[in-house]
């Protein structure tokens, strides 16, 4: 076992990460349960928030702005998805302000247009709009409005019982590329994840998507292991990323338990009101190996189900070169009796 270093990440985001182990083992579910349930873990809890701003949203914003400029195709919207774009953003900031009232507000104007001011005071923001009015707002108004939130934003529209990715902004994907997928179904999006075409998950999480109504919120959680705290692990990045998976397993155990991280996703299912589109927000939380050995039932938990993991599903998530390594990185930690 290592000798503990000082911890090296904020406390808030140690204390509110979402473990995403309720059981020793795992497989593909839909897993999805409703929204804003607070849940209780070793560290402190998380849960609360369908929008979570934390201690990372200054430095999270500013590598989504950079990400744009370097690659607008991050941010796409289909012509017929204006209505849904102007829904979803106010939708996001009344979840902002219900979630951090201190800080954010929304309210309605007098007059005979449907006129709003919003304030975010972290980031100085104090601005009157007309809601579906372009002209009003500095930017078109999901990259507006995603310029000011942590999560990833999905907007899937249904035509003919078919659900589609339809609009959205998506600077932190692990593994896949939304300017790839933009207007493809839900069920081609998924194409490429093992078992859930032949157990059926996804089917049945297409259905179940289909029977939100208005305002109904639901989350499930995903994981994935990544190298460095790289939010962005895009396809399109892959270059820049994926000499990282063999590197790692040169390092020595000290680096190895700073650079591997624990990625968990924390993924949200709205159905905007106005538009009937179901916004998708994921939320990505990173967490070195090296803090999360210090959580002794997180250690214990995340090494069984690394180490029992089914061949194909480490190859899809892209951890199968050292998953190996980090299930006995993890069972190395053991507090000595």
């Amino acid at each position: 076992m290592l000798s503990p270093a000082a911890p090296t990440t904020a406390p808030d985001l140690v204390a509110g990460f979402p473990f995403p182990f309720p059981n020793p083992t795992y497989r593909y579910t839909t897993n999805v349960e409703p929204a804003r349930g607070v849940v209780t873990t070793p560290a402190g809890q998380w849960g609360a928030a369908v929008v979570d701003v934390d201690s990372a949203y200054a430095e999270e914003l500013a590598e989504r702005a950079a990400i744009l400029e370097r690659d607008p195709s991050r941010h796409a919207v289909l012509p017929h998805m204006d209505v849904a774009c102007w829904d979803a953003m106010l939708c996001l900031m009344r979840e902002l302000a219900l979630a951090r009232p201190d800080a954010f507000a929304l309210e309605p104007l007098e007059g005979p247009r449907a006129a709003y001011r919003w304030r975010n005071d972290l980031l100085g923001i104090d601005h009157a709009f007309v809601l579906g009015d372009a002209s009003t707002l500095p930017e078109p108004p999901l990259r507006w409005i995603t310029a000011q939130v942590q999560e990833d934003v999905v907007l899937l529209d249904e035509r003919d019982g078919v659900l589609y990715g339809d609009a959205g902004v998506v600077t932190f994907a692990a593994d896949w590329s939304f300017g790839f997928d933009v207007g493809m179904s839900f069920l081609e999006i998924h194409g490429p994840v093992p078992r859930i075409h032949s157990e059926g998950v996804i089917t049945r999480a297409h259905e179940f998507i289909k029977r939100l109504q208005p305002n109904e919120t639901y989350r499930r959680t995903n994981w994935t292991l990544t190298v460095h705290r790289r939010l962005d692990v895009s396809t399109e990045t892959y270059p820049d990323w994926g000499p990282d998976r063999p590197m790692v397993l040169g390092v020595d155990d000290e680096t190895f338990g700073r650079l591997v991280h624990l990625r968990t996703e924390v993924q949200h299912l709205v159905r905007l009101p106005e538009s009937g589109a179901v916004m998708f927000l994921i939320r990505s939380y990173l967490l070195p190996f090296d803090e999360l050995a210090r959580v002794e039932e997180w250690r214990e938990r995340a090494a069984a189900v690394i180490a029992e993991l089914p061949e194909d599903m480490a190859d899809y998530k892209g951890i199968a070169t050292y998953r190996d390594r980090a299930a006995a990185w993890l069972r190395a930690q053991a507090p000595t009796p």
